[in-house]
């Protein structure tokens, strides 16, 4: 496994393909993941519930150095940069918010909310408001009150989940190259190449925890479920939670953009 300083994994892509995952990690699957699944498919009108920061500007400034931080890491990634320019796009706007939110675990950043509600439909018809301005209030309001309260809660237990596996440096370095590496999206000319690399950084991530962590045999199928936790967390979410409190209505990806390219 060839490794480097800077990244914590290099660039070597291996043709033995990924090992099978065995029963331990869809039994941590179904306790950790089935209550989630749960609450998202509930219809109880839950999903009116929304919540905003409650100390923005510093939630939003600490997550904007994790921003940086993020882009940097990155750009030091060699096999990254060695991808064509728009296939380079391609994978900071798929992988942003997730190595973002990554970033926010590694860095132990914490955020508080407070609650709003939305006004229901009957809310509306009882105040008089017509169907068009209640389309109208009801685009107020979501620009106003923040995120939904249950992808709030999906955030905040990624965080819980990798604080508890106390995932070390390396651990994050070999994560960021599973999600950054995204063979899955349209258009990719290079597929066969970043699904080496997204191979590549799972097989040496379980190495890693086998030579660390002998002794904790569920750990690489924790890291996992973290993964796909971390894989259904909305980036329209991640924008409008950490960054339109101070950036306003701002394109997101064209500051991204402007950060990593300089432009």
């Amino acid at each position: 496994m060839a490794y480097t300083e800077s990244t914590g994994w290099g660039c070597r892509c291996r043709s033995a393909s990924a090992r099978n995952n065995n029963s331990i990690l869809y039994s941590i699957l179904k306790s950790d993941s089935l209550v989630t699944l749960r609450q998202q498919s509930c219809s109880c009108g839950s999903t009116r519930r929304r919540g905003v920061l409650r100390t923005p500007q510093v939630t939003c400034k600490a997550a904007s150095a994790v921003l940086v931080k993020t882009l940097h890491f990155v750009k030091n990634v060699p096999c990254f940069r060695e991808l064509p320019d728009d296939e380079q796009l391609m994978l900071i706007r798929s992988g942003w918010a997730p190595l973002l939110v990554l970033g926010l675990a590694q860095d132990r950043v914490d955020f508080e909310t407070t609650e709003t509600v939305e006004p229901s439909m009957l809310q509306r018809i009882l105040t008089g408001a017509s169907e068009r301005q209640s389309e109208v209030l009801s685009g107020q309001n979501r620009a106003a009150v923040g995120v939904s309260v249950v992808d709030i809660e999906a955030i905040k237990a990624f965080l819980k989940k990798c604080w508890s596996v106390d995932i070390s440096t390396k651990e994050y370095a070999y994560l960021k190259g599973a999600v950054l590496f995204n063979p899955d999206l349209e258009g990719l000319r290079c597929v066969h190449y970043i699904q080496g690399l997204r191979r590549e950084a799972h097989q040496a991530l379980n190495e890693h925890v086998r030579l660390i962590h002998r002794e904790d045999t569920t750990r690489f199928a924790k890291l996992l479920v973290a993964l796909s936790m971390l894989r259904a967390i909305s980036p329209l979410v991640v924008a409008q939670l950490f960054f339109r409190p101070v950036i306003g209505a701002v394109n997101i990806e064209e500051v991204l953009m402007e950060m990593f390219y300089g432009k």
